[in-house]
């Protein structure tokens, strides 16, 4: 078979096993349901994948990949590093919510069944999101937003936490969906801790 239909068949195992997986969770979905869903043989699909694993991991790289993107153009088209993380939060509680980010939903319902299909490269929401955050941070400590004498990759980790608990868990004195609140938090707490000097401990 030619490389154009090959890679044609590729993409619509993965389309196939994308659709199912917002359907039916990684546990449900299996890959006869799979081949049926993309119109091809159990025998095509195993030409292509080896098994459930690699394949629906596949799946997940794919669209982990395309959230990355789709926030970095979002995050893109915003001038400051304060603002940058008010978008930030948008995209996370975006994300979270239903029906959301599939591979955030995926980690979040399924982390072993998670764990095992995207392998170690896509499993660890904090690294992700730090790394994802890190040329943003650089970005700030550039333009003096973030002090040049921060450990950078720290700062990225911490920014990923502060995110990451913004977006996912309720509190009584912030409304996350608010962005005048989440602003006047950002502003409150946490560019100020950015924005100083790093003091040795003690």
């Amino acid at each position: 078979m030619t490389e154009a239909p090959t890679t044609q068949v590729r993409d619509r195992l993965l389309d196939a096993a994308q659709t199912l997986l917002a359907r039916k969770g990684i546990r449900a979905t299996t890959v006869i349901e799979v081949a049926e869903e993309a119109g091809v043989s159990r025998a095509w699909l195993y030409r292509h994948f080896p098994d459930k694993s690699a394949l629906l991991g596949a799946a997940i790289v794919r669209l982990t990949d395309s959230f990355w993107s789709d926030a970095r153009a979002e995050l893109d088209t915003v001038d400051t590093f304060a603002e940058r993380l008010v978008a930030g939060v948008r995209i996370g509680r975006r994300a979270y919510d239903d029906p959301g980010a599939l591979p955030l939903r995926l980690r979040v319902a399924e982390p072993e069944e998670f764990a095992a299909c995207a392998g170690a490269g896509v499993s660890g929401l904090v690294p992700d999101l730090a790394a994802f955050w890190l040329p943003y941070v650089e970005a700030a400590a550039g333009r003096g937003e973030v002090h040049r004498d921060h450990d950078l990759r720290e700062a990225s980790e911490w920014v990923a936490r502060v995110l990451i608990s913004l977006c996912t868990m309720p509190g009584e004195t912030i409304d996350a969906d608010d962005p005048a609140a989440v602003r006047h938090q950002l502003h409150r707490f946490v560019l100020p801790g950015l924005r100083a000097n790093s003091v040795p401990e003690r």
